[in-house]
């Protein structure tokens, strides 16, 4: 039987406590009436027997103090809410004990958000990981030593996990129902919880909102100029010239401040135009890829493709309005 510590920190996302409890005592019920004995023994585990969680809506009560779980097989971390360093703050006590059990074997999945408090631990330093794209921007600022990948729903490094973005954490917890008793039992609850199986990208869900948080002007300007220009064919030696600086120093200032190189930004800004317009127009995918300022369809395409993981097309189908209304 494994042991399943999840973890009650102080402002956790009530959600992400109650679904994977559920997921674990729901297969235990599945196995118990095939008259077979429990997979799992869950606990949620706390620094106090009370826990405000959801901004203090709500109280989770704990089932085990955290010095009193001398030995778990897994330990999940649920999503956060709220200022993140005050929150690891506010949390600190959990680190020690997670960096323990691990190297006791003790494997460690974090959710959403909950990937601030696993790279906090050191775990993740130089290994990938996954959280919401809402928050990358922030991760990537207080842990650049962890290889954040923005596209993925999940990521394993040797027994360190962690998920994408919301509910996308039930698709790790499908991962790890797997890897510990079988595809049979995972598809259960798949089909039990209506779960999408074997999701691996959030690309598609990404909203590109620009990345402004810095505090260099120039690029600030050059990233508005992108923005309200799209349509047209934007160099990089035009940027340069209209900040009256040199190229190398344009790429340079432009990657520190947003995290991207400024032909990707460029790509981005595009494709979050024609995402809207595939959304919300009847334009056909030339009309639209013409109006966001691409004349190659196979460049176009692939673009598209690389950044949200769907074709032009299947994008359409699946996030139409009127399709979504019909």
């Amino acid at each position: 039987m494994k042991h399943i510590s999840i973890l009650v920190p102080k402002w956790a996302v009530l959600g992400s406590i109650e679904g994977p409890r559920q997921v674990f005592t729901e297969i235990n019920k599945f196995v118990n009436s095939l008259g077979k004995p429990a997979l799992f023994q869950v606990k949620l585990v706390g620094l106090t027997k009370e826990t405000p969680a959801a901004g203090g809506k709500y109280t989770v009560f704990a089932d085990e103090l955290l010095q009193d779980i001398k030995k778990t097989d897994l330990i999940i971390i649920p999503a956060l809410d709220g200022d993140m360093s005050k929150v690891l703050e506010a949390n600190a006590d959990f680190i020690p004990w997670i960096v323990d059990q691990h190297r006791g074997g003790a494997e460690v999945a974090s959710l959403c958000i909950g990937a601030f408090m696993l790279a906090a631990t050191g775990l993740l330093d130089g290994r990938s990981c996954a959280t919401h794209w809402l928050v990358a921007n922030d991760f990537k600022k207080m842990f650049p030593q962890v290889n954040l990948v923005e596209d993925k729903i999940i990521t394993d490094e040797n027994g360190l996990y962690s998920s994408g973005g919301a509910f996308s954490y039930l698709n790790l917890i499908l991962y790890i129902v797997e890897k510990y008793v079988g595809r049979d039992i995972a598809l259960f609850c798949a089909k039990a919880f209506q779960i999408e199986y074997a999701r691996t990208s959030q690309s598609h869900f990404v909203m590109f909102r620009g990345q402004k948080d810095h505090e260099d002007a120039e690029i600030k300007q050059a990233q508005e100029f992108i923005e309200q220009n799209f349509k047209e064919k934007i160099t990089i030696d035009q940027l340069a010239t209209l900040l009256a600086v040199g190229r190398r120093n344009l790429e340079r200032r432009f990657k520190k401040a947003t995290s991207n190189t400024v032909v990707e930004y460029i790509q981005r800004v595009k494709i979050e135009a024609a995402k809207m317009s595939l959304e919300s127009s009847r334009e056909n995918v030339n009309e639209v890829m013409y109006n966001v300022g691409y004349t190659d369809t196979k460049a176009f395409r692939n673009t598209f493709k690389k950044i949200t993981g769907l074709s032009p097309i299947e994008y359409r189908n699946k996030y139409q309005r009127e399709a979504i209304m019909n």
